[in-house]
């Protein structure tokens, strides 16, 4: 039962859910691009799997003008604009019939009706750090032995945390160049 404010149980009043703040401060980008939503820019490694989903990227939908809108009529099908890198141009090329359904069935109706490539540079994510490995006994017990010195309750706590994260190897790989006194 939701509270006078409206506020469904479980949840502060005043607190959303972070997805209702992303989706409001990105419809106008994705507008300008043409995008109703993010759904086809979040689902494009599952529409057109590896490896091509890591060497392109949609970039705009451009739908057709239209005179008068009519109500039970669905607009006419958009161009998707792709950007994909020069070697796997050829592979989009081939798959766009594929794209095209795979995009269509994700929205349910058909929106696009021809994929346009674009050949230029794609943004890639960072790569992702693989997991810590878990610790043995003896090297907790040697970051406990080296932070036990340490007054402030705080500090230690974070020390034993940098220690955790050199002895594992997930810290950062020392920069090039940089170099340590004997």
């Amino acid at each position: 039962m939701a509270r006078q404010d409206g506020t469904p149980p479980g949840r502060r009043p005043g607190i959303r859910p972070l997805a209702e703040l992303v989706e409001g401060a990105m419809s106008e980008a994705l507008a300008r691009r043409g995008f109703a939503s993010a759904d086809i820019l979040a689902a494009w490694p599952d529409i057109a799997g590896e490896p091509l989903a890591s060497r392109s990227q949609p970039v705009r939908m451009e739908w057709p003008r239209r005179a008068r809108p009519e109500p039970d009529v669905p607009p006419p099908p958009a161009k998707l604009v792709v950007r994909v890198e020069s070697a796997f141009a050829l592979d989009a090329q081939h798959l766009a019939p594929l794209l095209i359904e795979r995009i269509n069935a994700l929205y349910g109706w058909s929106c696009v009706g021809r994929i346009v490539l674009e050949q230029g540079p794609v943004r890639r994510p960072p790569p992702r750090r693989p997991p810590p490995r878990p610790l043995a006994a003896a090297e907790e017990r040697a970051i406990a032995g080296a932070t036990e010195p340490v007054a402030d309750e705080a500090l230690r706590a974070a020390l034993a945390r940098l220690g955790r994260a050199v002895v594992s190897g997930s810290g950062r790989p020392a920069a090039a160049g940089r170099h340590t006194k004997s």
